[in-house]
C-alpha cells in the first residue's frame, strides 16, 4: 500500500518528473495538454489496455508545462499542416493514377529523390510559411513593444526613421509576411504561378473593399462593379485562345468548344473514315489564319468548280467549306455555319441548342452546391427554390450568351467593318462583347469574375513573355506572392472587414497564431455588447 501510494504521489502533486529534455520537447511539440486531455477523455480512457500504459492528463500537463507555449504551438501547427497536406497529396496521386486513369496508357515516370519530390516540396513550402509567419509576427510584435518602452527612448532619438518603421502598427504584419519567400521551396511551375496570382488578386479585391469602406466609391453608378472585369478578361482570353493556345487554360478551351453548337462543325455521322476532317482546334487555327489574311471572301466551289477557291494553308478546311451554301460571302462564315447563309438565323439556332444543355449543367452544379444551405430550404423552401432557380437562369443566360456572342461577333464584324480594319484585334472586341453578358450576374458573380480575371492575368503574362513584350523576373512569382501577402496582412490589421470572406479572415487568424477566429465578427459582437450596456445604463 505504501509503495503504491508513493508511486501515485508525483502525479497528484503536479510536479514535473525529471525526463529527458529531448523526449519532453518532443511531447510538447506533438500535442498540447488540452488536446491530450480531449484525446484521453474520448479515446484512450475507453480502452482499458491502452489506459494503463498512458499518462493521466494532469501528469502529462505537469511534464510538458512551460512558461511560454507559443513557439511549441507554432511548430505543432506547422507539423500538422505538413502531415495533412502530404497525406492529401498522396491520396490524390493514388486516386488520379489508379482510379481516374483507368483505360489509359500510363506514362513511365522517372524516379526522383524524396527531397526533390513535388509533394514533399509543396508540403515543406506551406508548412514553413505557416511556421515562420507566426514566429516573425511574434518577433516583430515584441520588438515593437520593447521599442515603445521608456528604456528605448535613446534609440528612438538616434534612429528616428528606423524607430518609426519598427514601432508602426503595421510593422508586425509586414514583417511576418516575409515568410512568403518560403514559397520558393516549391519548384517554379504552374501551381506556384497560380498561387501567386490568386493571392495578388485577393489583395487587390480586399484593397478595393477597404477603399469602398472609406467612402471613396460612395457615389458610384449602380452599374459599376466587379462584372466589368469580365469583358476585358473574356476579350483577352478569346484572343489568346485563337492565336496563342499554348498560353490559354486547356480546360477552359474545351468547355467553350463543347458548348459551341452551330459554330464548330463536328465530323458528320457516316462520314467516310478514309477522308480527313478538321479537328475542333484545327478549325480555330484556320480562323486565326483567315483573320491574318484579312478575312478572305468566300468563293464557292459549287459555282466555280474549276477555280482554286482556298489557299494551300487552308486546305484542311475544304471538307467543311466545299459544300457550303453558295450565298455565303465570307470564308469565316462558310467555316462556322456552312449550311445556312444567314448569320442571324445561325445565332438563334445556337441559343436553341446551347441554352438547354448549359441550363442542365448549372442545374446539377448549383443544386449540388446548395446542399450546404439546407437550413434555408427547411426554413423557407419556396423562397430558397426560387432563388436557386433565378441563379440557374442567370448563370445559364450569362454563359450561353458569352460563348454565342463571342462567335456571332465574327459574323457581325464581317458585315460592319472593312476587311482590313483590325483584322486580328477584332477577336478581342468579340470576347469583350461576349463578356458584357456578365451584367446579368453582377450581384452574385464576383467569384466567377475574379476567377476569369486570374486566368486572364496568367494568360496575358505568358503571351507577353512569349512575344517578347516583357522579360520575366527570376522568382518574380515569389516576390509577387510576398508583397500581396503583406498587403492582405496590413489590410486585415487596419480593417478586418475589408477581407470580405469569413473563411479568409479565419484563415488569416490561423496564420497569425490567433486560432480559427473571425476578428470582424468579434468586433461587431463587441460593439453590440457595448450598445446593450449603454442602453441598460440609460
Amino acid at each position: 500500500m505504501s509503495s503504491s501510494s508513493s508511486a501515485s504521489q508525483p502525479s497528484s502533486s503536479g510536479k514535473p518528473e525529471q525526463l529527458d529534455p529531448i523526449l519532453r520537447n518532443a511531447l510538447r511539440y506533438t500535442i498540447s495538454p488540452r488536446e491530450y486531455q480531449l484525446l484521453h477523455q474520448y479515446l484512450l480512457s475507453r480502452a482499458p489496455a491502452v489506459k494503463k500504459r498512458t499518462l493521466p492528463p494532469r501528469r502529462y500537463e505537469a511534464i510538458t508545462k512551460a512558461t511560454d507555449d507559443y513557439n511549441a504551438a507554432a511548430i505543432r501547427a506547422s507539423l500538422r499542416l505538413a502531415v495533412g497536406m502530404f497525406s492529401a497529396l498522396k491520396a490524390w496521386e493514388l486516386i488520379s493514377t489508379k482510379l481516374l486513369s483507368r483505360g489509359t496508357v500510363a506514362r513511365p515516370q522517372r524516379k526522383v529523390p524524396i527531397w526533390k519530390s513535388t509533394n514533399v516540396r509543396l508540403t515543406a513550402s506551406l508548412s514553413l510559411i505557416l511556421l515562420f509567419h507566426r514566429l516573425l509576427r511574434r518577433f516583430f510584435t515584441r520588438l515593437r513593444e520593447s521599442l515603445l518602452s521608456n528604456d528605448a527612448k535613446p534609440f528612438r532619438k538616434r534612429n528616428p526613421r528606423i524607430a518609426r518603421s519598427l514601432t508602426s502598427k503595421i510593422a508586425p504584419a509586414i514583417g511576418s509576411s516575409m515568410a512568403g519567400f518560403f514559397l520558393a521551396v516549391y519548384p517554379g511551375d504552374q501551381l506556384r504561378i497560380t498561387m501567386a496570382i490568386y493571392v495578388f488578386t485577393r489583395a487587390l479585391e480586399f484593397w478595393y473593399n477597404h477603399l469602398e469602406d472609406q467612402g471613396y466609391f460612395h457615389n458610384k453608378p449602380y452599374w459599376v462593379g466587379s462584372w466589368m472585369l469580365m469583358p476585358v478578361s473574356a476579350g483577352q482570353l478569346l484572343h489568346a485562345f485563337v492565336f496563342d493556345r499554348d498560353c490559354f487554360p486547356e480546360a477552359y478551351g474545351k468547355f467553350i468548344l463543347n458548348n459551341s453548337p452551330e459554330y464548330i462543325q463536328k465530323r458528320p455521322e457516316g462520314y467516310p473514315t478514309h477522308l480527313s476532317w478538321p479537328s475542333t482546334f484545327g478549325i480555330v487555327d484556320s480562323l486565326a489564319q483567315i483573320s491574318k489574311m484579312n478575312w478572305l471572301p468566300f468563293v464557292s466551289p459549287i459555282l466555280f468548280p474549276v477555280t482554286e477557291t482556298l489557299p494551300k494553308s487552308l486546305a484542311a478546311i475544304s471538307p467543311i467549306t466545299s459544300p457550303a451554301h453558295p450565298a455565303i460571302k465570307s470564308l469565316s462564315c462558310a467555316l462556322l455555319h456552312p449550311n445556312d447563309p444567314s448569320c442571324m438565323r445561325t445565332y438563334v439556332s445556337y441559343w436553341i441548342q446551347a441554352f438547354p444543355k448549359v441550363a442542365r449543367f448549372f442545374t446539377l452544379f448549383l443544386t449540388a452546391m446548395s446542399i450546404t444551405r439546407y437550413k434555408a430550404f427547411l426554413n423557407s423552401p419556396i423562397r430558397a427554390v426560387n432563388q436557386l432557380a433565378k441563379s440557374i437562369l442567370r448563370m445559364s443566360l450569362f454563359i450561353s450568351g458569352a460563348i454565342g456572342t463571342s462567335w456571332g461577333s465574327i459574323c457581325l464584324f464581317q458585315n460592319v467593318f472593312p476587311r482590313t480594319f483590325l483584322p486580328t484585334q477584332r477577336w478581342f472586341l468579340g470576347g469583350f462583347l461576349g463578356g458584357m453578358w456578365a451584367f446579368l450576374e453582377r450581384k452574385n458573380g464576383r467569384g466567377n469574375f475574379m476567377y476569369s480575371a486570374r486566368m486572364s492575368i496568367d494568360s496575358l503574362w505568358k503571351v507577353g513573355t512569349k512575344r517578347g513584350w516583357w522579360r520575366g523576373v527570376k522568382n518574380g512569382d515569389v516576390l509577387l506572392f510576398t508583397i500581396s501577402l503583406a498587403t492582405i496582412n496590413v489590410l486585415y490589421e487596419m480593417s478586418p472587414r475589408s477581407v470580405n470572406s469569413g473563411v479568409a479572415r479565419k484563415g488569416l487568424g490561423v496564420l497569425r497564431g490567433e486560432g480559427w477566429v473571425d476578428r470582424a465578427a468579434l468586433s461587431r459582437e463587441g460593439k453590440g455588447k457595448g450598445k446593450a450596456v449603454d442602453e441598460k445604463e440609460e
